[in-house]
């Protein structure tokens, strides 16, 4: 930027000197704003760039110098004139049709979003002026998210080159078919070649003496970001993927003659005119003196007065080059008369060209919003034409227009770099580190635009935008993010007017109808919109509503995952098309025919399920994969080049498409359609074989994600393994391909044979091989894991993967118990322990082990016990099959095998127990680990007590090792907690006690000599079965129990009596054990009421076999026959001791009390003698007959109380 200018904004910086010409392409973000007209007008200008030296002050000529005969300098290089081949008040010829393309190219960050014009100052002035000026106007038009691109389009001078190159052709053939059949080439006059050359003669006699002439420096590229320009990839890399740059084709250097995109002019100037924000390139050339540091040099004749277009034309430029003054030289026939100075703010007020600067800005808002209602298409071509003479402005759509005729002849020159800045506005947008989600929105529009316009085939040399441009759409839809709701997707793309062409737009109309076509139907048909009258711009806001109401370019709202991931694969897909379809290669694969399905690999079960198998496949693939010293990058397959662009664009499409397989997967899993997961998981896993074909050193993102899906694929393998009843089902949903993902596989098999990881991925009805391969994923990935830089992520990642890993082998562990408990409940005991069982105990000890170890690595402490449990359990099944039988296959001796296995099983439950530390941790896993250490003591107690070892202990070492376990079982058997298992634990005490008082009785009955311990013993046995009853009257299911306790303390009673020598002595002995009998009427009383309730079930279903009372009949009556027994030696002993007492006169207690045991006993003797009576009615005389003996009255004769 000039210097004069800095200073003239207050900048407080001197004016440059000639030494800075060197550096005097740069950025000067300088602004300072104008309020002109009386606070109507408001501008503000930045200069974004300037080639040009600082403002040198201008020569005064003399007076009678004639500018006919020209200067000594004159047609030099001069820097304050710009450069060669440029006017002063324009653009080059060459690139007058692109010329705003290539100012959008260097400042490509305002593109899109915040500048609303793009365009020459001339096209700009032009624009401004329709109103006033009767001259033709003749622009096109192209819209890039909320920016309008304008450039002038010259129809002579394009006529002219198409005449030459035939380029234009096709817009000379609309011309005349829309506008002037007759066209012909109108000849410019000597007047305008003369008004030309003096100008330029007069310029350069303004030139300063000291600034002499020089050669105009070479303009260098857009000024960017100096870090950014001098090392491109590392900002890739910080933020999006090397391809993303723009394709080295795409150059923004490239030779203008080719191209015609370089942006030419001396200054680009961010203006802002009211609210409109426009990039604007101007020559004009710019001059110290005066007043200010800044000032316009304009000729005018002295002949000729200034009119209200030079009026307009001058103001505009001085507000776009943000100069105070204007310095106007006024000659007649070229002979110089005089000077004048005017401040920019006085120009709208001069004598015959004064003007409101109110109507020109809203002759501005007008435009632009006309323009922008109606220019609504991406990537297509407007013409925006006024003919000279008419009020009539029109807006054609030349795309749509040559889009009606097939003809090559039809091609627009504006596509390709109408495609390449709508594909850069969008990678510059992506590239931001910070990018707010509203973008994104546009960003799919401007490449979905980008991608409609190209074709493969006409276009081949921009197929790498295409496939860039479809993997940018892919990576602007978040896979691991849930979709968001209709309301919140309307925020994400507020704020902005720009639209794909596939959404529906409203019809344009308002109040005034300012969009109609206001003229003939047939002249007008092929126009988009239609001006009537130029006068309609000069009305406030007469366009404004319709601008407002446009709609916004929304985020397409995926309602669910699948449906966001099939949107993803459909963009990856087109990228990979587009990169195989660049690769030549002669031994290129043939094409993929969709119809025909890819088959799929099916291995015989005996290979896949190996275990040597399985482990060799993995260790290939760690070692193909792991880390190496250096990355090296594989040669293709297809004849990819590493390090071009189709390579890494392919990399980084194959690994997005795994990506979105992989979320397709986990969705399934948790839909819980497993054979759907399995076949995405697959195909995620096929995509990252095809990468690991490309490159050998995975990255660790990469190394991460493929230790994901290899998680994933165990999770997968297990659920399969559980659901084994709906396998058919998964089979169906594993076996269906559709056509976009039988097309990515093809595209895969061009780069690898995609079966790394078919180990993995089979569907087998083989239950065993799905949680073998469950738990070899895990492994691997916890190897790959293993191999990565830890940190907390990695960390994390793999205590989870270890955790699932030993929760995998635990299921594997248990596989193979149950299957050596199935061997052995089918086997003969006579054969002993099998080969096949001793291989499945190994196999479940051996995955067991190593669950643990998983477990406690991560300090899992209590899934760590929970396989100790297990392990305890398989050392009791292991103690079961050692269990010995004797002749006619019946029950041994308690083995020492048998102890050893049952104690190792105890020291499992107690150190699973340690590792718990305490009930507080997880008390369900207390409880459980301390149920099963109590059943495992009842167990070895029950078995020691029922199967004695008397061929090598002695009877009292087994009586106090069978005490001890069956005391330990107690220790760990909370009765008195609240809980599910509380009845349980209350049943199991009752026995323990039960056992113990028998064990004890029994003692005491085969025990001679040694008091001591009859009297201990004798006291235990009492002990054990008062608690033994305490406990069964707890529980309301266990009538027989409680009976029989009953019955064996009614003859440990007898057995005491046996050895009774005095009558009272038994007497008290007998009365004792008739309490205890009377006592056992709640037995009874639960005994009547299950069978009260199995008769009437009986009776309402007619089922005889089937009783759901749970009761035993047998067992009922065995124990009724014993008690009755048991009840009329009593009573009969009773009888017979009271009988020989010496009798006392009057009536005493023990004659009513014998009368009473009399009659009882008659009772019992007569219900007794009938064998076939009702087991019911026999319960009921029992319970009569036990009412009465708990009733001190006598009774009558006919049994009343």
């Amino acid at each position: 930027m000039e210097g004069s200018e800095c200073a003239a904004e207050g900048s407080g910086s001197p004016p440059r000197t000639t030494e800075n010409r060197e550096s005097s392409r740069e950025a000067c973000d300088l602004k300072q704003e104008s309020i002109l007209g009386g606070n109507e007008v408001k501008s503000t200008a930045v200069v974004k760039y300037s080639a040009a030296p600082p403002p040198a002050a201008y020569a005064r000529l003399q007076e009678k110098t004639d500018l006919k005969l020209p200067p000594a300098n004159w047609l030099r290089g001069i820097s304050q004139l710009g450069q060669l081949g440029a006017t002063s008040l324009g653009t080059s010829k060459k690139s007058k049709p692109f010329s705003s393309f290539g100012m959008a190219y260097d400042f490509i960050d305002c593109i899109g979003d915040d500048v609303d014009v793009v365009s020459d100052s001339e096209n700009i002035k032009k624009l401004l002026k329709i109103p006033y000026s009767k001259s033709h106007v003749s622009m096109g038009v192209h819209r890039v998210g909320r920016t309008l691109l304008l450039d002038e389009l010259d129809i002579q001078e394009l006529f002219m080159t198409s005449s030459q190159t035939g380029d234009w052709n096709w817009l000379k053939e609309l011309y005349q078919r829309l506008v002037d059949p007759k066209w012909q080439r109108k000849k410019k006059s000597r007047e305008q070649f003369y008004q030309k050359a003096i100008l330029s003669k007069f310029l350069y006699y303004s030139i300063n003496g000291d600034c002499g002439a020089e050669p105009v420096p070479t303009p260098i590229a857009q000024p960017t970001d100096t870090q950014s320009e001098e090392n491109p990839i590392a900002v890739e890399e910080s933020s999006w993927p090397a391809p993303l740059r723009t394709p080295a084709f795409v150059s923004e250097d490239g030779n203008p003659q080719e191209q015609g995109l370089k942006n030419d002019f001396v200054r680009n100037i961010l203006w802002t005119f009211e609210d409109i924000h426009m990039l604007v390139g101007s020559n004009m050339p710019i001059f110290g003196g005066g007043k200010y540091p800044a000032v316009s040099l304009r000729l005018r004749d002295s002949n000729k007065p200034i009119n209200i277009l030079t009026g307009i034309d001058y103001w505009l430029d001085n507000l776009m080059c943000n100069v105070p003054e204007l310095v106007m030289c006024f000659h007649v026939n070229g002979i110089v008369q005089r000077y004048e100075m005017i401040k920019t703010e006085d120009i709208p007020n001069l004598d015959n060209s004064s003007f409101s600067t109110k109507v020109v800005k809203d002759i501005a808002q007008n435009i632009l919003s006309f323009l922008k209602a109606n220019c609504t298409k991406e990537g297509h071509t407007y013409w925006l034409f006024k003919a000279s003479g008419s009020d009539i402005v029109k807006l054609y759509d030349l795309t749509t227009l040559c889009e009606e005729t097939t003809e090559d002849k039809y091609q627009n020159p504006f596509t390709m770099p109408v495609a390449v800045l709508l594909y850069k506005v969008a990678s510059n947008m992506m590239m931001k580190k910070v990018q707010n989600r509203k973008y994104y929105g546009i960003i799919r529009t401007l490449l979905l635009n980008c991608i409609k316009i190209l074709d493969k085939e006409r276009h081949p040399q921009f197929v790498q935008i295409i496939a860039s441009a479809n993997y940018m759409i892919s990576e602007l839809f978040q896979l691991d993010e849930p979709p968001k709701q209709d309301e919140n997707a309307t925020n994400l793309n507020e704020n902005s007017d720009s639209y794909s062409e596939d959404e529906d737009l409203p019809e344009d109309s308002d109040e005034n109808g300012s969009f109609s076509n206001g003229s003939d139907p047939s002249d007008d048909n092929k126009a988009v919109a239609v001006i009537k009258s130029v006068g309609e711009l000069s009305v406030p806001e007469k366009y404004k509503s319709i601008h407002q109401i446009r709609p916004s370019c929304a985020f397409p709202v995926c309602h669910d995952t699948e449906e966001r991931c099939r949107v993803v694969l459909n963009y990856v897909l087109e990228g990979l098309k587009a990169v195989d379809g660049s690769i030549k290669k002669e031994s290129d694969l043939p094409a993929a025919d969709p119809n025909i399905p890819i088959p799929l690999k099916y291995a015989e079960e005996s290979e896949c399920t190996s275990h040597k198998t399985l482990k060799k496949q993995i260790a290939l693939f760690l070692d193909k994969v792991g880390p190496t010293h250096k990355t090296v990058k594989l040669p293709s397959q297809s004849g990819m080049i590493p390090d071009t662009w189709q390579y890494q664009m392919k990399l980084n499409l194959i690994f997005k498409a795994s990506r979105a397989y992989f979320v397709l997967s986990d969705a399934a899993t948790t839909l819980q359609k497993y054979g759907r997961a399995l076949r995405y998981i697959k195909l995620a896993l096929q995509s990252l074989d095809a990468y690991c074909c490309l490159i050998n050193n995975l990255s660790p993102e990469v190394l991460f994600f493929l230790s994901q899906c290899l998680t994933l694929n165990g999770d997968i393998q297990l659920m399969l393994a559980q659901n084994a009843s709906n396998r058919a089902a998964y089979q169906e949903e594993y076996s269906y391909q559709t056509r976009e993902d039988q097309e990515i596989l093809h595209s895969l098999h061009r780069e690898s044979s995609c079966q790394a990881f078919s180990w993995s991925t089979e569907l087998y009805m083989d239950l065993e091989y799905h949680l073998s391969v469950s738990c070899r994923c895990y492994e691997a990935a916890n190897e790959l894991l293993r191999s990565c830089d830890q940190n907390v992520h990695i960390m994390e990642q793999q205590t989870q993967v270890l955790k699932r890993l030993g929760n995998s082998r635990n299921e594997v562990g248990v596989f193979y118990m149950n299957q050596a408990a199935a061997v052995q409940t089918e086997g003969t005991a006579s054969k002993g322990i099998t080969m096949v069982e001793q291989e499945l105990w190994k196999k479940s000890f051996s995955y067991f082990e190593k669950g643990i170890q998983d477990f406690e690595t991560i300090d899992d402490e209590t899934n760590a016990a929970l396989l100790l449990c297990n392990t305890g359990r398989l050392m009791r099944l292991c103690a079961q099959a050692h269990a010995p039988t004797g002749s006619h296959l019946k029950r041994g001796e308690f083995s020492p095998e048998e102890a050893m296995y049952y104690n190792k099983a105890v020291d499992y439950y107690l150190k699973a127990m340690r590792s718990l530390i305490g009930w507080e941790k997880h008390p369900a896993v207390w409880d459980s680990v301390k149920w099963e250490l109590s059943t495992t003591y009842f167990t070895v107690a029950t078995l020691e007590q029922d199967y004695a070892p008397l061929s090598r202990k002695a009877q009292e070492q087994i009586e106090r090792e069978v005490a001890d376990s069956m005391m330990k079982s107690l220790k760990y058997c909370d009765i008195h907690t609240e809980s599910a298992r509380q009845p349980l634990c209350q049943y199991r005490a009752a026995t323990i006690h039960h056992r113990l008082a028998s064990m004890y009785h029994n003692s005491l009955r085969n025990q001679v000599g040694d008091d001591h311990f009859r009297k201990q013993h004798r006291s235990l046995a009492d002990l054990h079965y008062n608690k033994a009853v305490k406990l069964f009257l707890l529980l309301k299911d266990a009538p027989c129990e409680l009976l029989r306790v009953q019955l064996e303390r009614v003859a440990y009673s007898e057995f005491q009596m046996a050895n009774q020598i005095s009558n009272a002595s038994k007497q008290k002995t007998l009365l004792g054990a008739l309490d205890i009998i009377i006592n056992s009427e709640y037995s009874f009383q639960l005994i009547q009421s299950e069978l009260s309730c199995a008769q009437a079930l009986q009776a309402r279903q007619d089922m005889s076999e089937n009783d759901s009372s749970g009761l035993n009949e047998e067992e009922i009556i065995s124990l009724v026959n014993m008690f009755e027994a048991r009840l009329s030696f009593l009573l009969f002993q009773l009888i017979k001791l009271l009988t020989s007492k010496r009798k006392s006169s009057g009536v005493s207690d023990d004659q009513i009390i014998l009368k009473n045991y009399k009659h009882a006993y008659s009772t019992l003797l007569r219900a007794t003698a009938d064998k076939d009576t009702p087991l019911m009615q026999r319960v009921e005389v029992i319970l009569n007959l036990l009412k009465q003996l708990s009733s001190k009255s006598p009774v009558d004769e006919g049994g009343s109380v």
